[in-house]
């Protein structure tokens, strides 16, 4: 399934520093060793929009994580995955819209759960689906 306006590519070495500037932007820190790790596996992917960086994912999973602008970049990601690893991946119920979205296309809910984090917490400035391992 594709987005109008997205392109969905895996992401390259030359890819980590915007990857990574745009987590700081979105998280206020980047994830630059986990996001490397997946680049080494061919996992990660990125989405475009107007030729620039707009989101990525290390894997549409239960143990990756993704982050974007805004829910067309989450939704391009998603809908390009080959798989979702794992059992599925988390969607914030905090994000009604990528929630509908992902129930209107076959998706479906298996449980919910409280996202927690350790320390300090800061509600991040764009869409994100969270990673069960950090």
């Amino acid at each position: 399934m594709t987005i109008p306006g997205r392109t969905v590519r895996p992401v390259t070495e030359a890819d980590l520093a915007a990857c990574n500037q745009l987590c700081d932007r979105i998280h206020g820190h980047d994830r630059g060793w986990e996001l490397k790790e997946y680049v080494a596996r061919g996992m990660a992917t990125l989405v475009e929009c107007d030729g620039r960086i707009s989101g990525y994912a290390t894997e549409i999973g239960f143990f990756g994580h993704a982050v974007g602008e805004n829910n067309e970049d989450l939704k391009a990601l998603i809908g390009a995955a080959p798989a979702f690893g794992g059992s599925g991946f988390y969607v914030p119920i905090s994000n009604p819209d990528l929630f509908r979205w992902c129930l209107n296309h076959g998706l479906r809910l298996i449980q919910t759960e409280t996202l927690m984090s350790l320390g300090l917490y800061n509600q991040p400035a764009g869409a994100f689906l969270p990673s069960a391992l950090y």
